[in-house]
C-alpha cells in the first residue's frame, strides 16, 4: 500500500497524456510544472499548442513593464521550446507593433506551424512579415488588425482551411488572389473592410461570415457553401453606388449556393440583393436550406418584398424562419399595390417543413400583415409563431392583434404568441 502511494502515478503516464493534460492548461501554469521535479523539467517544452494572454504576466498599472514581461516570458518560451509547434495563439491588448513579434513569426515559420493567430492591441498596426507567407503548412490563419501585404512571388497557403481576417488592411485584389489560392479552404470570416468590392472563388467553401461596407460581393465559385452570415453596413457613397448598378445582386450573391442550409442576413443584406434587374424565376432550388434570418427587412420597398419571398418559396425544406422589420410606418401606411401578393405569391406555395416563424420590430403596416397571412396560409406543419410590435407602435398592438387571430392557419397546431415587452 506505501508502494503505491509513494509511487509518481501522475510522471509515469504516457506522454501523449501529460501532454494533453498541460494543454489544457494556461501556458504560464504549464511551464511552472518544471519545477515539480527532474522528470517533469522539460515536459512542457514539447507542447505542439502555444497559446499567449494577458494571463502569461503579472498585470500592473505600468504598461511598459507588462510589455517587457509578456514579450520575455514568449521569446523565453520559444528559445526553450523543443520540436515543432503546430498551433501560436497570441491575444493581447499590450503588443501593437512589436518588433519581436517578426523573430517569434520567423521562428514559427521553420516549425511546421499549422495554426496562427495574432490578436493585437489597438494603436499602430502590426505590419506581417514576409516569413509569414513561407508557412506552407498553415491550416488557419486569423489575424487581427494587421497590415497584411503578400509578396509578388506568393502563391496562396495550399492547406489553409480557416481564414479569418479581422480589421486588416489589405487590398481587395490580394484578398482575392488570396482565397484563390487556397483551394483547401472551408471557413472564411472577413469583417470591419471599408468600401470592399470582392469576388470570391474558393471551390471548397462552406462558411462564410462577411461584415463591413461592401461595394460588390460576388460568389462566382462556392458551390459546397452550406452557411452564411452577411452583416453589410451602407455609407451614403455606397449607397449611390448599389443605387446606379444595374446588375442582379441576388443572382450574384446567392445563385450558386445550391447546399446552402443556414442563412443569416443582418442589416442593408435585403436591400442590397434586390438592387439591380427583377430576379424573376429563380434558376436555382434552395433544397437543404433549413435556417432562414434576414434582419431589418424594409416592407415598404416591394423590390425588398420580392427578394424575401423568390428566397423562401425556393425552399421547400424551410423549417425555421426569423425576419425582423425595419418600415417606415408613415411612408408604408397607405401600402399601394396590395394586388401584389396576389400576383407575385404562388398559387401552389406550401411550405411543408416550416415549424418555426419569428417575426421581430412589427410595425404591424399592411405588408408585413398580408405577409403573415400568407405565412398562416400555406405552413401546413407550423407548430409555433410568435410576433414582437416594434417599441414605436402602442396605439395598434390590440388592432394588430385582432387581424392576427382573423388569419386562416393552414396548421390546427399553429400557436401565435403575441410578445410585448
Amino acid at each position: 500500500m506505501d508502494d503505491v502511494m509513494s509511487r509518481d502515478l501522475i510522471s509515469d503516464l504516457p506522454q501523449s497524456i501529460i501532454e494533453s493534460i498541460l494543454t489544457r492548461l494556461p501556458i504560464r501554469d504549464a511551464v511552472r510544472t518544471s519545477i515539480l521535479s527532474s522528470k517533469w523539467r522539460y515536459k512542457w517544452a514539447t507542447l505542439t499548442q502555444l497559446v499567449f494572454d494577458e494571463k502569461c504576466v503579472i498585470l500592473s498599472n505600468d504598461r511598459c513593464k507588462v510589455e517587457d514581461g509578456l514579450v520575455n516570458f514568449i521569446t523565453r518560451t520559444l528559445f526553450l521550446h523543443q520540436g515543432p509547434i503546430h498551433k501560436f495563439q497570441l491575444t493581447t491588448t499590450h503588443l501593437q507593433c512589436c518588433p519581436d513579434i517578426d523573430q517569434w513569426l520567423l521562428f514559427l515559420s521553420r516549425n511546421d506551424i499549422k495554426e496562427l493567430v495574432l490578436e493585437l492591441g489597438e494603436g499602430e498596426w502590426f505590419r506581417v512579415p514576409s516569413c509569414l507567407f513561407n508557412c506552407k503548412k498553415l491550416t488557419r490563419l486569423d489575424l487581427f488588425r494587421c497590415e497584411f501585404d503578400p509578396p509578388p512571388s506568393f502563391k496562396g497557403f495550399l492547406c489553409l482551411k480557416s481564414l479569418n481576417l479581422h480589421q486588416v488592411l489589405v487590398s481587395p485584389e490580394a484578398i482575392e488572389s488570396l482565397i484563390s489560392g487556397c483551394p483547401l479552404l472551408e471557413s472564411l470570416a472577413l469583417s470591419y473592410f471599408d468600401s470592399l468590392a470582392l469576388t470570391i472563388r474558393a471551390p471548397n467553401l462552406k462558411f462564410l461570415c462577411l461584415e463591413g461596407e461592401f461595394k460588390d460581393i460576388c460568389l462566382e465559385n462556392t458551390p459546397l457553401l452550406v452557411a452564411m452570415s452577411v452583416a453589410m453596413y451602407m455609407t451614403d457613397d455606397i449607397a449611390e453606388h448599389f443605387e446606379q448598378s444595374s446588375t442582379c445582386n441576388f443572382t450574384r450573391f446567392l445563385g450558386g449556393v445550391p447546399c446552402l442550409e443556414r442563412l443569416i442576413g443582418h442589416i442593408y443584406f435585403t436591400k442590397f440583393l434586390s438592387i439591380g434587374d427583377d430576379v424573376g424565376r429563380l434558376p436555382i432550388t434552395y433544397a437543404h436550406l433549413k435556417v432562414v434570418e434576414l434582419n431589418q427587412v424594409s416592407f415598404e420597398d416591394m423590390k425588398e418584398i420580392l427578394v424575401v419571398l423568390r428566397l423562401i418559396t425556393n425552399s421547400p425544406n424551410l423549417r425555421e424562419l426569423q425576419i425582423s422589420g425595419s418600415s417606415n410606418t408613415l411612408a408604408a401606411i397607405d401600402a399601394p399595390d396590395l394586388d401584389f401578393w396576389e400576383d407575385e405569391c404562388p398559387s401552389n406555395c406550401t411550405f411543408k417543413q416550416l415549424r418555426v416563424v419569428r417575426m421581430t420590430d412589427m410595425s404591424g403596416v399592411p405588408h408585413e400583415m398580408e405577409f403573415i397571412k400568407f405565412l398562416l396560409a400555406n405552413s401546413p406543419a407550423l407548430e409555433t409563431m410568435s410576433i414582437s410590435p416594434c417599441v414605436y407602435v402602442m396605439d395598434g398592438r390590440l388592432n394588430m392583434l385582432i387581424e392576427l387571430l382573423r388569419f386562416r392557419r393552414a396548421s390546427a397546431q399553429a400557436e401565435i404568441l403575441f410578445i410585448q415587452d
